[in-house]
């Protein structure tokens, strides 16, 4: 778990990990292994979506989002391969954007809710062969990294997406039916007002909850806080300025609503573990 996630904290004691973040993080990863494997980590929660594919039986696992995982829940099979990915690159390109976790049809079965945080699915066996090449296909683009790896990578992440959307179709409708355009809402409050201060109290002002309430149900939904995701939208543009334009990082700590260049540059550090002028520069490297 360790390399293909970040541990960032703990929640009422089960440790929370994220998706790696860096230049040179690819947007997919996979990792092999048996149940056991998965059991030895015991109790965990992430924000990201994961899939646990077992090729022999067809058997994909669905982690939702900000639940506590049970791996105990999970057949015993020993032929496994999880799938982790950041949710970003969906927004087209293999180019990180803002996830939209609450339009996105291919991310709304990792919102499932399902007791010990995991959907078990079967795959039909006339659909397995498009699996296993599909994985091939992935595990190829990561070890030779050639040019357009991360887009090839995302292009073959999706069909398998695409299926399990297919297969859960009638908890996506579920989904739909138990309110997720709440979800919608508070995102759609986000990207109006993210270049500009904006707190809990506001956006739940603006949908008309209380903000522990509103809390409560945007963690449980996406395993983050709305304070989290005002940040990634700010995170997320602040990377497209520097990688684009020449602007001072004080101004584009201004253009996404925060008023004190220092803290903007702490805060840039924290989440990508480097500062925002050296990500300018390794951005400029790479293109």
């Amino acid at each position: 778990m360790s390399q293909l996630a970040r541990f960032v904290r703990h929640r009422g004691g089960v440790p929370v990990y994220a998706y790696p973040t860096g230049l040179d993080v690819p947007p997919v990863s996979l990792v092999r292994g048996g149940r056991h494997d998965v059991l030895e980590r015991g109790r965990h929660i992430h924000d990201f979506p994961a899939l646990w594919y077992a090729a022999t039986d067809g058997l994909v696992y669905v982690a939702a989002a900000g639940e506590v995982l049970d791996p105990a829940r999970m057949a015993d099979r020993e032929d496994g391969v999880g799938i982790f990915f950041d949710p970003s690159v969906l927004g087209g390109g293999g180019t990180p954007r803002w996830p939209a976790w609450n339009g996105h049809p291919l991310l709304s079965p990792f919102l499932h809710g399902q007791p010990g945080g995991l959907l078990e699915l079967r795959v039909p066996p006339e659909r397995r062969s498009v699996w296993d090449t599909a994985i091939g296909s992935i595990d190829t683009e990561l070890t030779e990294r050639r040019e357009g790896y991360r887009q090839a990578a995302v292009s073959h992440l999706t069909l398998l997406l695409i299926d399990v959307a297919r297969l859960a179709g009638d908890v996506v409708d579920d989904l739909t039916r138990a309110g997720e355009p709440l979800l919608a809402d508070v995102f759609a409050v986000i990207e109006r007002r993210h270049a500009e201060p904006l707190s809990l109290r506001e956006v739940a002002h603006e949908i008309g909850l209380t903000p522990g309430h509103l809390t409560t149900v945007v963690r449980r939904r996406t395993g983050r806080t709305v304070v989290d995701w005002i940040s990634e939208r700010r995170m997320a543009e602040a990377r497209r300025l520097l990688a684009e334009t020449d602007l001072s990082v004080g101004e584009i700590a201004r253009r996404v609503g925060m008023a004190d260049p220092g803290y903007f540059s702490r805060l840039f550090r924290r989440v990508h573990g480097t500062s925002p002028r050296s990500w300018r520069g390794a951005a400029a490297a790479g293109r």
